[in-house]
């Protein structure tokens, strides 16, 4: 009998759940509990509106752009991989990503404020994170372009995205996951300056979920892909 797609895979297969899979659970329940409070919070506290140049829309935009590109990879792979630990983890980013995505439309909608705005990472402009770098938007004199852009954001490119359709088996595995590792260390700056540059409680909240789901899946992906001997 063919288990449900969000069982998890000790579920699947009898065997104990691998270290990283109990970092990701934590992980996981962390930003649930983040959810949940978020939004029994938003009840008691009235905080600023953010404004159309905030952090706050600019992350909620840029990360509908980035969130919407993983769950188009994970729902490509889940159809397709016969590895049950990379099924369940791509059942996991596109259920959560997609229920993110949604939360990051509503907010520009309660904030009355339009769903596209200033060019991508423009609102990080000047942002230095922990590594001392600066993320200024287009990083030169002459602005970056959006491709080069979506690049910085760790996004999978037209020819990536025709790799990862065109392959099948532990290929494909491989190719999903280190797309998807690249795609989680663009994410993570993202969630960081957030959490520097914003104030708005229920974005600090997702910014810091995200952060900490993120990174225990690229420990995660690079754990599987240790396993698949990929050496793409």
């Amino acid at each position: 009998m063919t288990s449900a797609p969000g069982a998890a895979p000790a579920e699947r297969t009898g065997r104990s759940l691998p270290p990283w899979w109990a970092v990701l659970l934590v992980a996981i329940a962390v930003a649930g509990v983040a959810f949940a409070i978020g939004r029994f919070t938003t009840f008691a506290v009235a905080p600023a509106t953010p404004g159309t140049d905030s952090p706050e829309a600019g992350f909620a935009r840029d990360m509908q752009v980035h969130h919407g590109q993983a769950v188009e990879m994970a729902m490509d792979i889940y159809r397709t991989t016969e590895n049950d630990d990379v099924r369940v983890l791509a059942y996991d980013i596109a259920t959560t990503q997609s229920a993110q995505k949604g939360e990051f439309y509503d907010w520009l909608v309660k904030w009355n404020l339009p769903q596209r705005g200033a060019p991508l990472m423009s609102w990080m402009q000047g942002w230095t994170d922990a590594s001392g770098s600066d993320h200024e938007h287009g990083g030169g004199s002459a602005p970056a372009s959006e491709a080069e852009l979506m690049t910085q954001m760790g996004m999978a490119s037209a020819a990536d995205l025709t790799q990862l359709r065109g392959e099948s088996g532990t290929a494909a595995d491989c190719t999903f996951l280190r797309l998807m590792i690249r795609h989680h260390e663009g994410a993570v700056p993202m969630a960081e300056a957030l959490l520097d540059l914003g104030s708005e409680p229920r974005a600090l909240q997702v910014a810091e979920s995200i952060r900490a789901t993120q990174s225990a899946e690229i420990d995660l992906m690079t754990s599987l892909r240790a396993g698949l001997a990929c050496t793409d």
